[in-house]
Parts: C-alpha cells; structure tokens; sequence
C-alpha cells in the first residue's frame, strides 16, 4: 500500500479489525519511511461491474460515485451514516450478485430509488427528481401520489 504522505511502498498494518457488519475490513498502517499513520478500508468484491450509460458509453462501476449521489439526496436529512453504508452495500451486493458483468446505469437507478424509498421519503424524491428528469411540478405530484398511495395502503382501519 502507497503511503498518501510520501508516496513509499514500505507500509506495514499495525492493525486489522472486521467493522461492525463484517462486510469490510479496516486497517491501520503505518508508513515505514516517514512514519505517517493512516487507515485502509478492505471488502470483498465479486466480480467487476461495467455500467451502461444512457449514451451507450460503457464505464466501470465505481461504488464511491454512487455513495456520493445517495448522499446528495439525503443532504440535511436524519439519517446515519451506517444506514447509508448499509444501504450502498446491499445495492452492490445485489448488482454483483445479479450475475451479469454489466448493468445499465438505469437498473441501478430503479434499485437505488427502491432502497431509498425504504430509508426516506424525501431523499426518494429528490433522487427521482433527478433520475427521471423532472420538468414540471406535475412530476413531483405524481410521485408524491405514489408515496402517499404506499402510505394509506400500510395504514390498517381500526375496529370498533
């Protein structure tokens, strides 16, 4: 591992331990040559991923760019960060386990928008505004309308 302080190769762990879900390991390592201590974050990784964009381009699957959109829905939301991480997991977990190498970046849309619609109702909304390209307020009406539709559905009439 390269030291992001002097750019040696000479690094040794000092430390490794599972997080809380076992799903990654972090450790902490200490660069040899100039003594800078720094953390390293390990997890399993089942196959290579090529995301399909709108435009035909083909890219790899970069989990940090999908962290990023998720955070940027959930902006001043209460939600904790290991929700998130949870939640950014169990979606590469499922696009990996999908059995193909590659996936359209709007399959990874729709699978985002389900998980989000299960941690908050805004950020699922603020996602969909920008994956579905809203235009109008219309558009928002109509998912609104799907979300409160969701919400009576759950809601069980009390018996007298």
């Amino acid at each position: 591992m390269r030291c992001p302080s002097c750019n040696s190769l000479d690094t040794q762990v000092k430390d490794s331990r599972p997080t809380e879900d076992s799903s990654v390991i972090r450790r902490r390592r200490v660069c040899i040559a100039c003594n800078f201590r720094f953390t390293t974050f390990e997890r399993v990784q089942l196959r290579e991923l090529t995301v399909i964009k709108r435009n035909g381009r083909r890219v790899p699957f970069d989990r940090d760019k999908l962290v990023r959109s998720v955070q940027i829905s959930l902006r001043k939301r209460p939600v904790e960060p290991e929700r998130v991480e949870k939640m950014v997991s169990a979606i590469v977990r499922e696009l990996e386990s999908a059995g193909e190498a590659e996936v359209s970046s709007e399959a990874i849309g729709e699978i985002v928008m389900e998980h989000l619609r299960t941690l908050d109702d805004v950020a699922y909304v603020r996602f969909a505004s920008v994956y579905r390209n809203f235009r109008e307020a219309k558009d928002f009406e109509t998912v609104l309308g799907e979300l409160s539709g969701e919400d009576e559905a759950r809601i069980v009439p009390m018996r007298k």
